[in-house]
């Protein structure tokens, strides 16, 4: 940036401002315009808005004239006065400000830096006591790159293109760290198979395992229903609630009610029958059931094994029509590795331990790539 040569420039002679109106004849805000984006109210409206892009609201297309590839300039707020968004979507205006196109060819990494340098210009010269109007801020001058007396248009893409560049690979990098300390944390970062573990996923895939029927009541020593608790009655807090559901795995909330807790360790089938494994205190609604065994020591490996047999046995049998309760579970079966006939505890672990790592062996393996090609990026 030191070996750049500078010029300045007023902003009149290089944008026009573009005058959009409002298409009908009266505006009514309540419904004319919208806080969400939705497939009516799909055109963003530049305001006297502070942060977020200068956008608050949302109009219909066939309420706003709109236009691309322009610069939104905020003229009024307390706060918001001289603030200036590049705006290469279809954008139109709702008031306290305005739109400037560019008199050159335009392009969205121009945008940027043109909107950069505008907001230096002005925006300290301007408040709510002196609103930042077109006809004040066009002969307002910013300082650009130049080239042989030339606006250095190629110089002001490469510069924006290199920070965009440099901001991918800085978040990127952050990502990637996240995921190592993860993987390291959690001991998944060694994903090659034991020699147990490609026996057992042998042994599985040849139908080498001996089954063998056991009830749920046989697994469990507890089996019980949660408690109803109405959303307006739920008070935030940090404790899981769980209801019926597989969004978020069926955590709903986080609340503060003494409601009955469950213990980490635990498995949940819903009414509709859909199956968790829990690694965390939680409380559930009635219209869940929550399973565990608190005289045997199961491992994680081993509870996992259980939710996905358990899963699989009552796959599609549950409805709204025909609803799942914990009560007429206590007799459900379903088939388990064995040895001695006695549940394999030992087989289910080191079963449930090989299909962890080969799930994870990809996301490992992405993830030491881009590690590589993130620090690659970051020492240029």
């Amino acid at each position: 940036m030191q070996n750049v040569e500078w010029g300045e420039f007023k902003i009149g002679d290089l944008f026009e401002k573009l005058d959009l109106v409002f298409k009908k004849a009266k505006f009514d805000k309540l419904l004319d315009v919208s806080k969400v984006r939705t497939d009516e109210f799909n055109i963003p409206l530049v305001n006297a808005k502070n942060g977020d892009n200068g956008i608050m609201y949302y109009g219909r297309s066939s309420d706003f004239e709109s236009a691309e590839m322009t610069i939104d300039i905020v003229n009024d707020g307390a706060v918001s006065t001289g603030n200036v968004y590049a705006q290469p979507q279809r954008t139109g205006v709702l008031y306290n400000a305005y739109l400037i196109n560019p008199k050159f060819e335009k392009t969205e990494k121009l945008l940027h830096f043109f909107a950069t340098t505008i907001q230096k210009s002005i925006k300290l010269k301007f408040g709510y006591e002196n609103k930042a109007s077109w006809e004040k801020v066009k002969n307002e001058e910013i300082r650009l790159p130049i080239k042989n007396g030339e606006i250095d248009f190629e110089f002001m893409e490469n510069f924006i293109a290199e920070l965009e560049a440099e901001r991918i690979a800085e978040l990127e990098a952050e990502r990637i760290a996240e995921l190592e300390a993860y993987l390291h944390l959690t001991g998944l970062k060694n994903y090659t198979l034991t020699d147990e573990e490609q026996q057992a996923l042998d042994n599985f895939n040849l139908g080498k395992f001996q089954l063998a029927e056991f009830t749920y009541e046989s697994i469990f020593n507890k089996i019980i229903q949660g408690r109803r608790l109405r959303k307006e009655d739920q008070i935030a807090g940090n404790i899981p609630f769980v209801m019926a559901g597989v969004t978020n795995t069926g955590v709903v909330n986080y609340i503060s009610n003494p409601v009955a807790s469950f213990p980490k360790n635990s498995i949940t089938i819903d009414i509709f029958g859909n199956t968790f494994y829990r690694n965390y205190p939680f409380g559930a609604g009635d219209d869940t059931g929550v399973y565990w065994n608190d005289d045997k020591n199961y491992s994680k490996e081993t509870m996992l094994f259980f939710a996905s047999v358990m899963s699989k046995s009552i796959s599609g049998k549950f409805s709204y029509g025909k609803k799942l309760r914990s009560s007429q579970s206590i007799n459900f079966k379903i088939h388990l590795p064995t040895k001695t006939n006695q549940p394999d505890y030992k087989l289910m672990e080191t079963f449930i331990s090989a299909i962890q790592k080969l799930v994870i062996k990809d996301v490992v393996l992405y993830a030491d790539k881009k590690i590589a090609a993130t620090k690659i990026v970051v020492n240029r």
